[in-house]
């Protein structure tokens, strides 16, 4: 077939355009008056009867700087391939308008995993094909369809019903009309048609569609630009709780939340008017077999569901009675205490789903879709299987110590498999255990969609560098850098997460694979996603390997700062002042009190310009930690911090890949070692650090974010929310307004540096709106931290007089979940301590066990659960009316 291709783009100076057919022919294009671009070539598909889907980029130097993202390509069914020519007239385009509409969040479709329709065969005449993009037609009960001048389109639906138009992709509609039936221009309207009685429920708003019909040969089929087809629709709004599914408890759990609980939860969240239920991630994070391994942001695996997850109550029943009576019992006993014991719950958990697999294995690994099941997954599976086998075997998740399985190898783990029986029937153990845990996620989730309810995952920035992905991709990953964040409110010495930074270089080579494989898993279970730290995307913050605090670490990628460009903002540069801890005597007096002889004498050595310095063997915070290893006594532990923060007394912190440059330390400012500039300097040094942090990497940022997320967050149809908080660069909002992603708006947390507060009533619709996190306490947490703060936030913004309540009321906590409902933001989501606060007979009265997490702590213990069931939460009539009260009056449906 012949493609000709004509596209109006207006280009700079060097650069030119490209069309890119099937992701594989690159079609270069033409022009004279650089506004019209135009080029053609000949092209046979593999597949004759599939769609043929281009999309146009921009070149410079033969390098592609630019190419249309959005998650529908431009498309075309070919009628005749060898000898058939189109005629393609194109704009650029990215994202349709409101994109959120085509989510599979409010559209019920995965654009991704629905089937192609190819249009009807046609007639080989002069044509042209009407193309046009309309989400949520489904949903309605209609279809798209044209009505407009002429006997041809009906006369405006005088002399014949609409055309109806074929949706060969999940929204996006054609329609083949030949020439010869048609005036010279036509005009025309799209309309939604009711499927069973074929009338027209709506107009299409706005001005009619005006076409030129031009001549065209029998051999030729014109497709004009693509129609964004908008009708009157509300905005929508919806609200819903965040939950982990581990804190979910009902009559018939085991000690911990599982899958069939999330189910029964999205039910109650429908019958309440609820059309949102948020989850923590919920990746296998088994490592050390301990209470440790309770935190879900740092799993063995991006693929593999947490065993603990499994509904025992959805598989076979033990055939041994004595054995199910001893499993009840402690099911029993785990599940009535009041928080989650993570190390009981998981062993015995465990152990029931050994038993099951011995008894059921025969009967179900040899059903079909189990095959089909291990078959479509093996990419991850195996490696996985393996992992936790090697894992048990060694005694350790570091595969650093797994001698001749260190480095993974599939012909080594298939040998394994092969000669060693036990071995491969631990590997099959934990394939059927994932396999029980896709079933039962899936069915809650299609639950979900069922429902009407938008189940919303959670994807984590980082992995663990003891993890499946580590020992089996260690090419994408930096092993010798941690990540984490900078110091914040939270975490004065910021964060510390311990997972290696990406290599983003060796990502981008293969288009992102891995990122798009792991959303691409996301898809078939949720309509929409949280990213966690989406800044992450735009740099993370990266620590030394031999760091504790997040003090010591810098953004990368960064633009570091050459000696020249420091001194031109009137600081003088000395290395050694500047670069090494700055200890002297009186520093360690105000540091160490009665215990700074103790540091003279065995951390630090006398230098001869009277100052000190750390001796070798404790000179970095990891040396220092493994000497107090053990030692949990507070003195030993305010020995330890003191340490730590005189190794993190420097003003500047040399760049990993060119010591030349240098990265100014992070909220250095209260240190001693800035104490010791003069006056001059010291303003020197904030205007460059000013500079440094919120100006200088805008735009390089901004770059490098358009990298990446265009590619991934359009890779599968779900709901994009971003998690946008901390120390926020101005270039975050420019790429998530372009590419459409929810912000997430905390009042607590405002967005300007000159509000004490958010303001619900301002936040962007495309936002996700919450009173609090699970890394923030309850509301009524908050209300009590600190009075001050609560004081302002009662007179200031709620407007409120009089003396500030203590604890805070449920009508107080109603009034603010109220106003959050009744913002802007497409999604309110809160968490569920936060709408049982409203009801003071049913919240919980012990307000800290509420708290889910504490990042200022980074072995804080996850464990918080629901202290009603959910049977309980379904007979409360009065909390359940409120709530599905206040969701309407805030028209939020």
């Amino acid at each position: 077939m012949r493609l000709t291709f004509s596209i109006d783009y207006h280009t700079r100076w060097g650069e030119s355009l490209y069309a890119i057919v099937a992701n594989e022919l690159e079609v270069p294009l033409h022009t004279t008056d650089g506004k019209l671009w135009q080029g053609h070539c000949d092209y046979r598909p593999l597949d004759p009867h599939a769609p043929v889907a281009y999309r146009y980029a921009v070149y410079r130097e033969n390098k592609c700087i630019r190419k249309e993202f959005g998650a529908i390509a431009h498309v075309f069914f070919p009628d005749n391939i060898y000898e058939h020519h189109y005629i393609l007239s194109d704009c650029w385009r990215d994202l349709p308008a409101e994109s959120y509409r085509y989510s599979s969040a409010f559209n019920g479709t995965d654009l991704q995993q629905s089937p192609v329709t190819p249009p009807e065969h046609r007639h080989h005449a002069a044509g042209i094909t009407l193309r046009a993009l309309c989400p949520g037609l489904q949903s309605r009960h209609c279809r798209l369809a044209l009505t407009g001048s002429g006997s041809a389109l009906g006369n405006w639906g005088q002399e014949a019903l609409p055309l109806p138009m074929q949706e060969v992709q999940p929204n996006v509609w054609h329609l083949t009309l030949e020439t010869d039936q048609l005036a010279s221009v036509i005009e025309y309207k799209f309309v939604a048609v009711d499927v069973q009685t074929g009338h027209i429920a709506e107009w299409e708003c706005g001005d009619n569609h005006s076409l030129s019909i031009c001549h065209l040969n029998d051999d030729e089929t014109w497709l004009p630009q693509e129609a964004e087809v908008n009708f009157e629709a509300p905005a929508i709004r919806v609200a819903g709780t965040a939950i982990p599914v581990f804190s979910l408890r009902s009559e018939g759990s085991f000690g911990v939340g599982d899958f069939g609980d999330l189910k029964t939860f999205i039910g109650w969240a429908a019958d309440t008017h609820q059309k949102a239920v948020q989850i923590l991630p919920i990746n296998d994070t088994t490592m050390t077999g301990t209470w440790s391994d309770s935190y879900p942001y740092n799993s063995i695996s991006i693929y593999a569901f947490h065993p603990m997850y499994a509904d025992l109550r959805q598989l076979p029943p033990l055939a041994d009675a004595a054995e199910a009576r001893r499993f009840e019992e402690q099911r029993r006993r785990l599940n009535a205490l009041p928080q989650l014991e993570y190390e009981e719950v998981n062993r015995w958990k465990r152990a029931y789903l050994k038993a099951i697999y011995r008894q059921e294995k025969h009967n179900l690994t040899a059903t079909a879709d189990y095959q089909a099941f291990v078959q479509q997954n093996r990419q991850w599976l195996e490696p996985y299987a393996a992992f936790r086998y090697l894992c048990h075997r060694f005694g350790t998740p570091d595969f650093r110590q797994w001698e001749d399985f260190s480095t993974y190898n599939d012909t080594r783990i298939a040998q394994l498999r092969e000669t060693d029986a036990d071995a491969a029937d631990e590997m099959a153990y934990h394939c059927f255990v994932q396999y029980v845990l896709h079933v039962q996620l899936l069915a809650a989730c299609t639950y979900g969609r069922q429902r009407g309810v938008i189940v919303k995952g959670d994807i984590p920035i980082g992995i663990s560098r003891t993890s499946v992905e580590a020992w089996k991709e260690p090419y994408y990953f930096n092993m010798n850098g941690q990540a984490g964040a900078p110091p914040d409110a939270f975490a004065t010495n910021g964060q510390n997460w311990g997972m290696p930074t990406y290599n983003w270089r060796a990502m981008e080579g293969d288009g992102y694979l891995w990122w798009r494989q792991r959303f691409h898993k996301m898809a078939h279970y949720f309509t929409a996603y949280r990213i966690d730290h989406i800044l992450g995307f735009f740099r993370i913050w990266e620590i030394p390997i031999d760091a504790v605090h997040g003090l010591l670490g810098h953004f990368s990628p960064a633009l570091p700062m050459s000696v020249e460009e420091i001194e031109s903002y009137g600081l003088t540069f000395r290395k050694e002042l500047m670069t090494q801890p700055f200890i002297d005597g009186p520093m360690l007096d105000g540091i160490f009190g009665n215990d700074s002889r103790l540091v003279r004498e065995t951390f630090v050595t006398p230098q001869p310009d009277g100052r000190y310095a750390m001796r070798p063997e404790f000179d970095t915070q990891r040396k220092v930690e493994a000497y107090f290893a053990g030692r949990t006594d507070e003195n030993s532990l305010r020995l330890k911090e003191g340490l730590f923060a005189l190794i993190s007394d420097v003003l500047f912190i040399p760049d990993n890949e060119n010591p030349d440059l240098y990265h100014p330390r992070i909220a250095v400012q209260n240190d001693y070692v800035f104490r010791q500039l003069d006056k001059d300097e010291q303003d020197a040094f904030c205007r460059l650090y000013n500079y440094f942090y919120y100006e200088r990497h805008n735009d390089f940022w901004y770059r490098e974010a358009m990298k990446k997320l265009p590619t991934l967050t359009q890779s599968t149809s779900m709901l994009v929310c971003g998690e946008d908080l901390g120390m926020v660069p101005a270039c975050v909002p420019w790429v998530m307004e372009q590419l459409q992603i929810l912000s997430l708006e905390i009042q607590r947390m405002p967005k300007s540096p000159q509000d004490t507060f958010g303001h619900v009533e301002r936040y962007p619709y495309l936002s996700v709106c919450s009173i609090g996190t699970h890394d923030m306490s309850t509301l009524r947490g908050w209300w009590e931290e600190d009075m001050d703060v609560t004081t302002r936030f009662y007179h200031d913004e709620l407007g409120y007089e009089g003396e500030v309540p203590v604890p805070i009321p449920g009508w107080l906590c109603e009034d603010i979940v109220r106003r959050h409902l009744h913002s802007p933001s497409m999604l309110c989501i809160l968490t569920w301590q936060d709408w049982m606060s409203m009801d003071e007979t049913l919240r919980n009265p012990d307000i800290e066990a509420e708290r889910i997490n504490i990042p200022a702590h980074p072995r804080h213990y996850w464990r918080w659960r629901m202290h009603l069931t959910l049977e309980e939460l379904a007979r409360q009539t009065k909390l359940n009316d409120n709530i599905r009260n206040l969701i309407d009056e805030s028209n939020r449906f």
